[in-house]
């Protein structure tokens, strides 16, 4: 098997350069799309609506099959 150590490619001939560059570029635009997307989340919100659809849902499930 031939020697790779002086090349910028791995046994199977990925270019190693090429692949660290593309892992920084996908880096970048998870960072920026992240944090976007983050910002504009209301958490205490989002709890609340879980809070209420759980709610509902044991309601309607409660309901079923019984007699009133």
């Amino acid at each position: 098997m031939a020697n790779n150590k002086n090349q910028q490619q791995t046994a199977s001939g990925t270019n190693i350069q090429h692949v660290k560059q593309q892992n920084a570029q996908a880096g970048q635009a998870q960072g920026q799309y992240g944090t976007e997307y983050a910002s504009e989340t209301d958490v205490q919100h989002v709890k609340q609506q879980n809070q209420q659809a759980e709610a509902n849902k044991a309601k309607a499930s409660g309901n079923y099959g019984q007699q009133q």
